[in-house]
């Protein structure tokens, strides 16, 4: 199929300068005959194919890069802590319990922007985010406490890929101490700040993705050739706080769709995105599941003092690969974690819809420097993920969107105009609002208050046992050399 002049001209904008576009969003809103690919006349060019990203596909790679990155080295840990059945079952339960609201939150965007539209509202030059949609259906106190969530989390959630990057280096090279990697790493994903919009993750995406699936592969392989070490244990849970420190974990692993709403944004057709994170949970599966299963089978107790899985494997060219891809892999994670950051803040400071890449980028940049500064401030790799499930994402992608939706929904009136109704597997308004009601209970009570004792009281220790700026978490003593 060849575009339309207008939706060329959308398509370009959205991938040049990152933005979406007005009466050509709402062609492809309405699923017109808009191509994927291409650029009209012009032909499909290597830079469509390395750089200009919107198609379901670029979605799902973008879903399945972002779902899992550093969290699959600290999963092992939480099975020490949950134990085998557990760590299994509540994988699965949180996956698709993820996948749920993920399928609100764009159930929740398709509503926002169809009302919008039909108001004659463009979208053109402007990325559509959370918070904006809360507030267009629901008003202005869900917008601040959408933005305050979701703004923290994706902070934290950059934090703890600087954390990782300084954490995985260490196991090629221990000549530099783990704070001095946060401050080199720190200024490494600074760079992200001339990547414009999820549009320019296109290659990135499909990079990324494949580095996880070598490196969880690796940790499979690696784990049952190691064998069982000698007298491994296998207690776990063993007491209440480190069972629900591992139950958040699995809770944040799952909760990457803080950033679903600019994914969607960036795609020619977002009507389609609905099952996309479901599909990429499913492929996620492959990754966690096996990876964590068979660590925890191999070295058993062992894990609750080592919250990186390539702590316990010996040193090979295999591992140091791993590494390498992992390192990668959390820089684009770092980049996905701070865009939509970048986005609010270039709204706030009115540059958001400067055409200058270099313009927006040294607007972006003082966004890095309090996450470098509490990368070094809690260096604690695993535990500051359970804090930040627990406190963060049990409202960002959990309860906000199930409320929002119930709420959108509550009249007759909402729900006969709706512009998605309820899913052929789910076809009752009733129905959604049991499964929200569950998903809003279960995250309150077990997520933020089980989980945020937890997760904050063994953060607390932490800090009891390394103190702050830590200068190498978790690192082994070294051997000291005889004097002559």
């Amino acid at each position: 199929m060849v575009p339309g002049d207008q939706a060329e001209e959308s398509i370009v904008a959205m991938a040049d300068g990152g933005h979406g576009g007005g009466k050509e969003g709402a062609r492809v809103m309405d699923g017109g005959e808009e191509s994927e690919r291409g650029h009209g006349d012009g032909g499909f060019t290597v830079k469509d194919m390395l750089w200009h990203g919107g198609s379901v596909w670029d979605a799902w790679f973008s879903c399945a890069s972002n779902q899992v990155a550093q969290v699959l080295l600290t999963l092992p840990y939480s099975f020490s802590q949950l134990g085998m059945a557990s760590g299994l079952v509540l994988q699965v339960f949180y996956g698709l319990m993820g996948s749920w609201t993920a399928y609100l939150i764009s159930v929740l965007y398709v509503e926002y922007r169809a009302r919008k539209e039909r108001e004659g509202v463009s979208f053109k030059n402007h990325v559509i985010q959370w918070f904006e949609v809360l507030d267009g259906l629901l008003g202005p106190y869900w917008k601040a406490a959408g933005l305050a969530f979701n703004c923290t989390f994706l902070l934290f959630g950059s934090v703890i890929q600087l954390i990782a990057c300084a954490s995985n280096i260490y196991y090629i090279n221990d000549r530099l101490d783990k704070r001095t990697w946060t401050y080199i790493f720190g200024a490494c994903c600074a760079t992200t700040v001339f990547i414009p919009s999820f549009h320019n993750y296109r290659i990135w995406s499909f990079l990324g993705l494949g580095m996880t699936t070598y490196t969880a592969w690796y940790l499979t392989i690696a784990a049952a050739v190691h064998g069982q070490v000698p007298g491994a244990k296998h207690s776990g849970p063993n007491s209440l706080m480190l069972y629900f420190t591992g139950a958040t974990n699995i809770l944040y692993t799952f909760g990457g769709h803080a950033v679903t709403v600019e994914i969607m944004h960036a795609m020619w057709k977002p009507r389609k995105f609905k099952y996309i994170y479901l599909v990429a949970t499913l492929y996620v599966f492959t990754l966690t599941l096996p990876s964590a299963s068979t660590m925890y089978w191999a070295f058993g107790d062992a894990l609750l003092t080592h919250s990186n899985a390539f702590s316990l494997l010996p040193k090979s060219g295999w591992r140091d690969a791993a590494v390498i891809l992992m390192l990668i892999h959390q820089f684009i994670t770092f980049g996905f974690a701070c865009t939509p950051l970048y986005f609010v803040w270039e709204k706030a400071i009115g540059m958001h819809h400067t055409g200058s890449v270099l313009r927006r980028a040294l607007a972006r940049l003082p966004l890095v420097l309090p996450i470098w500064f509490l990368a070094i401030i809690f260096p604690f790799f695993g535990p500051i993920n359970s804090a930040v499930g627990a406190l963060l994402v049990s409202f960002t992608v959990y309860v906000i969107p199930a409320v929002a939706h119930m709420l959108t929904y509550r009249s007759a009136h909402a729900r006969s105009n709706a512009a998605e109704k309820p899913p052929a597997f789910l076809p009752s308004w009733s129905g959604m609002f049991v499964v929200n009601a569950f998903v809003v209970a279960w995250v309150l009570v077990v997520g933020f208050g089980l989980g945020g004792w937890a997760s904050v009281s063994n953060f607390v220790k932490q800090i009891d046992t390394f103190g702050l700026f830590a200068k190498c978490y978790q690192c082994p003593p070294r051997a000291h050399l005889p004097s002559h």
